[in-house]
């Protein structure tokens, strides 16, 4: 699973994004969901990911992704069946650290970036501690493939409904709303 070169057509974008699509057009972590097999949701924070995510190195893909060229963000593909590997807090912690001392997030957005060696990086702090379970390459293209195809975006859960709720508890009614 390793050596996953290309996903199906599936494009790593920057940034967030409300639903794949045809060519997929998600970030790393969007893209490492569906990957698991959970439900497609936009990923605009680490904070976001499922339990078993490891958040420094989610946190340093997005980076990653974020600051990346559009050729070079596809090279991240391989890495999205790897993301789901989190550890025990102090793993957690030495990952966090590791990266922390080889790179500088900052850097990366910086003109010329520094694509190359954030990826060394990146290989670097999935090699500490647990390793992600290997996928079946089948279970993961079938996966994304039916994440291509869907027509309708599900629901976005309850940080959708965020807004709302503020509305309601804040008395806002439909006629209030159109007044803005």
């Amino acid at each position: 699973m390793r050596q996953f070169g290309h996903i199906l057509n599936w494009t790593l974008r920057r940034g967030s994004h409300q639903f794949p699509g045809k060519d997929g057009g998600t970030c790393i972590n969007e893209a490492a969901l569906v990957a698991c097999g959970y439900p497609y949701r936009p990923v605009r924070f680490v904070c976001f990911m499922p339990g078993c995510f490891s958040r420094p190195i989610c946190s340093l893909a997005m980076q990653l992704n974020d600051a990346a060229s559009d050729v070079d963000r596809q090279r991240l593909i391989p890495f999205v069946t790897r993301l789901a590997c989190a550890d025990t807090p102090k793993i957690e912690r030495q990952r966090a650290d590791y990266i922390r001392a080889n790179i500088s997030l900052n850097d990366l957005h910086s003109a010329g970036g520094q694509f190359e060696k954030a990826l060394k990086v990146l290989e670097g702090a999935l090699a500490i501690g647990r390793q992600a379970e290997p996928l079946e390459q089948n279970k993961v293209v079938s996966r994304m493939e039916a994440a291509q195809k869907v027509k309708d975006p599900p629901p976005l859960g309850e940080m959708a409904t965020l807004p709302a709720k503020l509305k309601s508890w804040l008395g806002l009614t439909k006629a209030a709303e159109r007044v803005e």
